[in-house]
């Protein structure tokens, strides 16, 4: 099945008010259009200089979303056109995308990263760091930044039972601030692997690389 393929049977696939993010690091722009032409509009990529190059070269009405762990120094790079941050582990990142985003004079949607996962690999503040952020003076007097939900990963296990009870524990979380704060409008969790799990959780945003475009490219 080619990517085009692949493309329409995820969109048909996944409910309405679930999108589809692909994930197109280490994949070439050719790849990428493939998948646009197919009506992808939403991709993904987990490194700033890879992801600007890209962005540079493609079309503009792509909306590009940082997965990866994003270091404060980078964001500068690609304050001016990404559109979701996924992967916001802490204030002090939060701060910095503010401070960019101010300076040309956009509003960053950004996503807080919980640690659901066992591997200590894996990036993400708990559940109670959640509250205090969204709480704190200086989230509030950001105007140039605006947290709209909640992203996590599950241990890569194939556990389906465990998967669940992490993909839940965030939902769980998710439905407590969103409650309560009328930004919170995105949960953006399930992969390649588990996403039909996510999806069972109550997942609105999933991220699928390999099952579209096959395995990553390291060379």
């Amino acid at each position: 099945m080619d990517i085009s393929a692949k493309i329409k049977k995820y969109k048909e696939e996944l409910p309405e008010n679930v999108k589809l993010v692909a994930i197109s690091k280490t994949k070439p722009s050719e790849d990428i259009m493939e998948a646009y032409n197919a009506g992808q509009k939403i991709f993904g990529e987990n490194k700033v200089q890879e992801m600007t190059d890209k962005w540079e070269e493609l079309p503009k009405d792509i909306e590009w979303h940082m997965v990866g762990h994003v270091q404060s120094n980078k964001v500068k790079y690609m304050a001016h056109y990404v559109s979701l941050i996924h992967a916001v582990h802490k204030l002090k990142l939060l701060k910095e995308i503010d401070k960019r985003a101010k300076e040309h004079e956009r509003v960053i949607k950004c996503l807080l990263q919980v640690k659901i996962a066992e591997e200590d690999s894996k990036y993400g503040m708990d559940a109670a760091e959640v509250d205090k952020i969204l709480a704190s003076d200086a989230y509030k007097e950001m105007e140039n930044v605006k947290v709209i939900g909640l992203m996590g990963m599950a241990t890569l296990t194939n556990n389906e039972e465990q998967i669940k009870q992490e993909f839940q524990f965030l939902k769980n979380k998710y439905d407590e601030v969103a409650a309560v704060n009328k930004d919170f409008t995105t949960l953006s969790m399930g992969m390649s692997g588990d996403y039909k799990i996510a999806l069972d959780c109550g997942t609105t945003m999933v991220r699928i690389g390999s099952s579209i475009f096959g395995e990553r490219n390291y060379n």
